[in-house]
């Protein structure tokens, strides 16, 4: 007798041997037709999987987080079986499932064409329509090698043989087609029905550049079309909003093939990065930051006192001068542990905060380079926290607070957390990890903040919790940081003199909020569409003159609203004012003010706003009021 418990608490019992699906079936036809998979005493598996044991059983439909990702990894072998049958001497690799879809690497004497892209969906169709029921065996290693070796999937025999040994070969057939996998999939191939393939790109096999190109085809997989067409839609807005296209049509920067990874900051590019920065500036003076600057390039010896020459190096700009060795900074960390040893440290000076808009300099790989998102010369608004044990709750609190109210600041209103416990490669004691996690955890708490927990996750010198930011379109993308250190001090010599005399080393807490200023400027580009806040917008105001006749006046306007601190410029070309104005709008400027006869006889402003809202004629003092209160407001 077998007693299987499903997950509204209720128990099954059977006195014959069941699958997963036979449960389906016992508790109603709609829910053996909706099941995917199960999830047997926590791991999933396929329907046709024995039950054996008294078990707990979750069934696995399409509603669930997990039928999805089950459902894409089943289209990505559904790409694979169309692919060989519409090209036999193609070798396949491997198909994961990626964020909103999947992928599959495949090896093919010629480029994919956009051609082959749309046969290849229209196979994959065909093949969902026949219905195939998708089955799993487990083979012997060797028989599974050769019969890949006699298909002329090398690929597949490769990772086979990598396969460890105490892990089982399993492998999937749906018609004549099989693959390799683990699994599980969906029971018929036209569970499968709403996918689209969506680009090609290259790939190397394993991720080596040493070894062959392979090229990959991605695609997306929904479970209802609706689903799919949002999605879809997304991706269109976010090819609108592609802050490199962005950043040409509104000149702000550029980058070219002689400096890979590094910006140009053109004018108004570099009036938003500064007001990003003296807005930093200011919070981190407010809370009780220090500002610092320490060099772009140390010693060798320091980076390996540091641990970051041992395991980072790869990564690292390296130079030579009169027989030294020495790197341009990937990071500040070690330069802020030197200016705390700069003389004698009492408990009485922590928390020291010290802060510092470093300049660093890593060796990212140029196919990873995507412009402002992914460079290789970046200013982070670095701080290193040197505190007590003690103080680490209240300085996480702290940070907590600080960090939310920059995000609102700019526009963010959602922020996902991650604490990312130890690992098993570790260093410092079980108490000193039980403290730090604890108060990390309980920090999170007491903000009552929902945060998801990484097992293992944790940096090998501490736990740390992880920022990540939705913009508008519903993307994710981490920025801030919050990293409890025990060995950076240790290694560095750090230490402090305690209330009873003795010396300790400090923890160090490594923490930003923005992380990369370049890539923070990009994810505000495509957040906001390129209309920044008015705070931050490069120019907030244009004055425009209908004809020859305003000139002096909208002279006199731009210069009393320069003198209020605002960010204004008059264009007095010779064109016609609808044209200007389009122009300008182009430019998403915040506000236009236009200048004809009737406001300079009346001495007033006609306003507009973006997307075309006409705030009418008012006073210049009125609009001055307006502006600043935009402006202090950060709306």
């Amino acid at each position: 007798m077998t007693v299987v418990r499903l997950s509204d608490g209720a128990d099954k019992v059977f006195d014959y041997p069941v699958t997963v699906l036979d449960v389906a079936e016992s508790i109603g036809p709609g829910l053996a037709r909706a099941a995917l998979a199960g999830k047997l005493n926590g791991k999933l598996v396929d329907l046709s999987e024995p039950i054996e044991a008294d078990s707990d059983l979750v069934l696995i439909t399409n509603k669930d987080p997990e039928g999805l990702e089950i459902i894409r990894h089943s289209c990505a072998h559904l790409l694979a079986h169309a692919v060989k049958e519409l090209f036999p001497s193609v070798q396949v690799t491997i198909g994961p499932v990626i964020e909103n879809g999947f992928y599959y690497d495949f090896s093919y004497e010629r480029p994919f064409t956009p051609e082959d892209l749309v046969a290849i969906e229209k196979r994959m169709q065909e093949i969902s329509r026949r219905n195939l029921k998708i089955e799993r065996k487990v083979w012997d290693r060797s028989k599974a090698i050769g019969f890949f070796k006699d298909l002329g999937e090398h690929y597949k025999a490769q990772i086979i043989a990598s396969i460890p040994n105490d892990e089982p070969v399993s492998l999937y057939s749906q018609g004549d087609f099989t693959d390799l996998c683990r699994g599980p999939h969906v029971p018929y191939t036209s569970r499968i029905k709403v996918f689209k393939l969506m680009k090609i790109a290259g790939a190397y096999w394993r991720g080596d550049s040493k070894n062959e190109m392979l090229q990959r085809i991605y695609g997306t997989a929904w479970v209802s079309s609706e689903e799919q067409n949002n999605y879809l839609r997304c991706l269109e807005e976010a090819e609108k909003r592609d802050h490199r296209k962005l950043g040409k049509q509104l000149d702000l920067f550029h980058m070219q093939e002689e400096a890979p990874g590094m910006v140009y900051w053109h004018p108004k590019g570099w009036v938003i990065w500064q007001q990003i920065e003296q807005y930093m500036r200011q919070v981190l003076a407010d809370n009780g930051y220090v500002e610092i600057r320490t060099p772009q390039v140390l010693d060798r010896s320091l980076w390996e006192k540091s641990g970051h020459w041992e395991n980072f190096r790869e990564n690292m700009f390296i130079t030579e001068s009169e027989n030294r060795h020495y790197a341009i900074k990937p990071m500040n960390c070690p330069g802020h542990v030197q200016v705390f040893n700069h003389g004698l440290r009492s408990y009485r000076d922590l928390p020291l905060r010290l802060a510092e808009f470093g300049s660093c300099h890593r060796n990212e790989a140029s196919g990873a380079l995507h412009g402002l998102m992914r460079v290789r010369s970046f200013t982070q608004d670095d701080a290193h926290i040197f505190c007590t044990e003690d103080q680490i709750l209240e300085e996480v609190i702290k940070f907590i607070d600080l960090l939310n109210q920059v995000y609102m600041d700019f526009g963010f209103d959602e922020n996902l957390i991650k604490l990312s416990t130890r690992p098993l490669q570790r260093v410092g004691s079980e108490e000193q990890w039980d403290k730090a996690e604890a108060a990390l955890a309980t920090a999170l708490d007491q903000k009552g903040l929902n945060w998801e927990l990484q097992p293992g996750e944790g940096a090998f010198y501490g736990p740390k919790i992880e920022f990540t930011l939705k913009d508008s379109l519903g993307r994710k993308w981490q920025c801030g940081t919050l990293q409890l250190d025990f060995s950076m001090p240790a290694r560095l010599g750090a230490g402090y003199i305690a209330e009873d005399n003795t010396k300790k080393i400090p923890v160090m807490l490594h923490r930003a909020i923005l992380g990369s200023m370049e890539r923070f400027v990009g994810i505000l580009i495509e957040h906001h569409a390129g209309a920044l806040p008015l705070w931050l917008s490069s120019d907030q105001v244009v004055v425009l003159n209908i004809s020859r006749n305003q000139i002096d006046y909208v002279q006199s306007i731009t210069n009393e609203l320069k003198q209020n601190g605002i960010r204004v410029s008059s264009d007095l070309r010779n064109e016609k004012i609808s044209y200007k104005i389009r122009e300008h709008s182009l430019q998403k400027v915040p506000y236009l003010i236009v200048i004809g006869d009737k406001e300079v006889e009346n001495k007033t402003v006609t306003v507009r706003g973006r997307s075309n809202h006409d705030y009418g004629m008012m006073s210049l003092d009125s609009f001055i009021t307006l502006i600043r209160k935009e402006i202090v407001e950060r709306v």
